[in-house]
């Protein structure tokens, strides 16, 4: 099994979820955003955290204008996995791989702490680890994590089992307490908080490392 890390200008988390997928023992390439293709037998495509392109004109915007988001989009289009954490979902929430939009925090200050994430659903191959209902503690790092979508939206997710994560605490002060969401064939997930920060003991907790462990069994078997 094959990850394709995309590194943008600004990324700053795109080794932390390469040594995450390695530790998995998921073999992964680092892949420029100017590259046109994916690696041959590319099966999960990582967008990693950071501040692509300095989050000038709005998180993610021009990150997802990037050439290698073209490939990006074939690979989710035929049924390949994508998952993309911080600025990695405000980037595909930009492209349209997923619906809704990332939103400055109701107090318009950036939130670096560790916090409970609640497991929505265990129906994925990315929370397959988990039970509904279980409570981890994941990092976050963000200034724009507010979730946001229209209600018939909003409906959607909740009635499609498509809410992976929310926070115990809503951090952001969001209206919604949605931390991560899955796309309608459950192969792509965004997620805010960092579980490869919580990939190795020496992070200070291994609640991410689960994630990584059980996405590297499901892929194998896929």
């Amino acid at each position: 099994m094959r990850a394709a890390v995309i590194v943008f200008p600004g990324s700053n988390c795109d080794r932390d979820l390469a040594v995450a997928f390695r530790a998995a023992g998921i073999e992964t390439t680092m892949v420029w955003h100017k590259d046109t293709g994916l690696p041959e037998g590319t099966d999960i495509v990582g967008v990693p955290g950071g501040f692509s392109y300095g989050d000038y004109l709005r998180c993610g915007a021009i990150a997802a204008t990037s050439p290698v988001i073209a490939a990006v989009r074939a690979h989710a289009e035929r049924g390949g996995y994508v998952m993309g954490i911080c600025n990695g979902f405000q980037i595909l929430t930009e492209t349209g791989l997923l619906p809704g939009a990332l939103l400055r925090n109701a107090g318009l200050k950036y939130i670096c702490r560790t916090v409970p994430l609640v497991v929505g659903t265990s129906d994925s191959v990315y929370t397959r680890a988990y039970n509904a209902g279980d409570v981890l503690q994941i990092p976050i790092a963000h200034h724009d994590g507010n979730y946001i979508a229209d209600p018939d939206t909003l409906n959607r997710l909740q009635a499609e089992d498509r809410i992976a994560f929310t926070y115990g605490d809503n951090p952001n002060g969001s209206v919604h307490d949605i931390a991560g969401i899955l796309s309608d064939n459950r192969r792509i997930l965004g997620m805010m908080p960092h579980p490869e920060r919580a990939a190795d003991p020496a992070h200070g907790g291994t609640d991410g490392q689960r994630l990584f462990a059980h996405l590297a069994e499901a892929l194998t078997a896929a």
